[in-house]
């Protein structure tokens, strides 16, 4: 059973993995050992299922950064969606309700390396559209 706790440590990490143990506890008015104890706990529950780190695309050269909507044959779906993992431009695979059947991310070292990607994607068999979103600027990301 998850409380309150529980749900401040996971806010924390998810701003900062490298927050310290001590730093929460302070935080939370509780001993490092009971921190490292909750976070033990939600790791083995799966709820925490690892620790990650941000990278800001554009800082490794990647200047035309998109979201894409895909749709496909329901024949072909899984095929598609097993390809587009093997990309190395997609960094993002999601199979997804609504007005696509998978969405990626992709990170593209300029709009011609992008246009590449989405010839790729648009030659799979079994791909009937192919919806780029470029994102001029992120506001927010997790």
């Amino acid at each position: 059973m998850m409380d309150e706790k529980d749900l401040l440590i996971l806010e924390m990490l998810s701003k900062n993995a490298r927050i310290p143990y001590l730093k929460i506890a302070k935080i939370l008015n509780i001993s490092d050992t009971a921190v490292r104890k909750r976070i033990k706990r939600l790791e083995e529950k799966g709820i925490i299922e690892g620790y990650t780190i941000k990278i800001d695309p554009e800082k490794l050269g990647y200047k035309s950064v998109a979201h894409i909507g895909i749709n496909t044959t329901p024949d072909n779906f899984l095929k598609v969606a097993c390809r587009l993992t093997e990309m190395d431009a997609v960094k993002c695979v999601a199979i997804v309700a609504g007005g696509h059947s998978i969405m990626v991310d992709v990170w593209a070292k300029d709009s011609q390396h992008l246009e590449n990607v989405l010839d790729e994607i648009k030659s799979m068999e079994g791909v009937v559209s192919v919806n780029p979103s470029v994102i001029l600027e992120r506001l927010k990301s997790w």
